[in-house]
């Protein structure tokens, strides 16, 4: 009878516990079933909300964020459960008491330390009866390419308008000093000068503009890259010798690079004409060139007066110029290395600069090289216009490798 009581009791005590269990249970499926009601969006609006393509945030009547893209995140339109701008609130409460759809370009913090920004098209409407739905469209690239073309051409204009200016106030000089003839021939070597910068500035503009829409991959082929050398020499050798400057050039490559030939001669002779234009006269400007980690690199030395680290970090700016009394001294137009920086990128290399004031400066000009043809630094350097063999002459000094300064990634073989 002992043991039959305390089975029972048992029996009791599990039979109790299990209709508790049962209860407790049933009670939390409720309310997992209410949550999942709450949160349910519209027949089919998920289905289309996976494949617009376009960042979405879908919020409650409390803004509470229901469902967001991972793109919504990534742009930082949300953070856990949070809409994080007040604008995009706005939108919402908005919506929500006027009942029409809203549309708006904005432009938000990209997180919540720096100055990065981001600027998206967001389109605010009623998604059912209790959500809002927020797209967004990131337009941050496409408004500065936009913004990038009016600098473009403001910067034109405004560059065209010096020498045009220049010529016809000299034209006007000119008209009122006919019987002066030691005036006619100064006004006259003036309105010569002016053209000239302006011809130059217009070749540099056509010259861009047909770089920007230039497609290497379509009409790019197999470069050699000591022959683009070679031609950009033969092309800077007048003012070189206007200037009485030696260009020498220091090692070859055997390896080849994908590309357009005229456009990285164009590319190369702007930053030897650069070298030129603002080292002193009587001294050299040193061209080398290496293959190394499948990469073609190619170094152009001067002899100028250097550039500060500020001045480095602008120097590929469009209509940058270091020094503007300079520039209309030495005629530059300030589109030469904003050219080079082009003919890179649409070659899938890049332009550096190594400079310390006073100790010159560096340009380095990489490129991929193309596969199968291996560079060769053992190879002694090939003749080139303005290229002295050993031997040749013992008054001059034969070529020789730049040391590798201080802070500089690469300089190559240079003379």
């Amino acid at each position: 009878m002992l043991i039959g009581l305390v089975a029972g009791l048992v029996g009791l005590a599990l039979g109790t516990f299990g209709v508790l269990a049962f209860r407790v249970s049933e009670k939390q499926r409720q309310l997992l079933d209410i949550d999942a009601e709450e949160l349910a969006l519209p027949a089919g609006a998920a289905e289309v909300l996976a494949i617009i393509g376009r960042a979405f945030v879908v919020v409650d009547t409390v803004d509470g964020v229901v469902r967001a893209s991972p793109a919504a995140y990534a742009y930082g339109l949300v953070r856990g459960h949070t809409v994080v701008h007040k604008e995009l609130l706005d939108m919402t409460a908005g919506v929500r008491r006027d009942g029409v759809i809203l549309e708006k370009q904005l432009e938000l913090p990209r997180g919540p330390l720096g100055q990065g920004t981001i600027i998206v098209q967001v389109r605010a409407a009623m998604l059912g009866e209790e959500y809002i739905l927020l797209l967004a469209d990131d337009r941050t690239e496409i408004t500065r390419t936009e913004e990038i073309r009016n600098d473009f051409v403001a910067n034109v204009s405004h560059e065209l308008k010096t020498p045009v200016g220049a010529i016809s106030l000299l034209a006007e000089a000119l008209e009122s000093s006919a019987d002066d003839e030691q005036a006619v021939r100064r006004f006259a070597k003036r309105m010569h000068k002016e053209s000239g910068r302006l011809a130059a500035l217009v070749q540099d503009i056509i010259e861009l503009s047909r770089l920007q829409g230039a497609s290497v991959i379509q009409q790019g082929g197999p470069v050699d890259v000591n022959a683009v050398i070679a031609e950009a020499v033969d092309r800077s050798q007048l003012p070189a010798e206007s200037k009485n400057i030696r260009i020498v050039v220091g090692g070859r490559t055997e390896g080849k690079v994908f590309g357009d030939q005229d456009l990285l001669v164009t590319a190369l002779r702007n930053l030897i004409d650069n070298a030129i234009r603002y080292s002193p006269a009587n001294t050299r400007v040193g061209i080398g060139v290496r293959s190394r980690e499948g990469l073609v690199s190619i170094s152009v030395t001067d002899q100028g007066e250097g550039l500060t680290p500020e001045e480095q970090e602008r120097v590929f700016e469009r209509f940058y110029r270091v020094d503007a009394a300079r520039s209309r001294h030495t005629g530059g137009t300030g589109l030469g290395l904003s050219i080079v920086k082009h003919v890179a990128s649409n070659h899938g290399g890049e332009v550096t600069v190594w400079s310390q004031p006073g100790q010159g400066s560096t340009f380095t000009l990489r490129l991929p090289e193309m596969e199968g043809h291996d560079g060769d630094d053992d190879v002694p350097p090939a003749a080139a216009p303005g290229q002295e063999q050993p031997g040749q002459r013992t008054d001059q000094p034969t070529l020789t490798q730049v040391p590798r300064a201080a802070g500089a990634k690469e300089r190559g073989a240079s003379a």
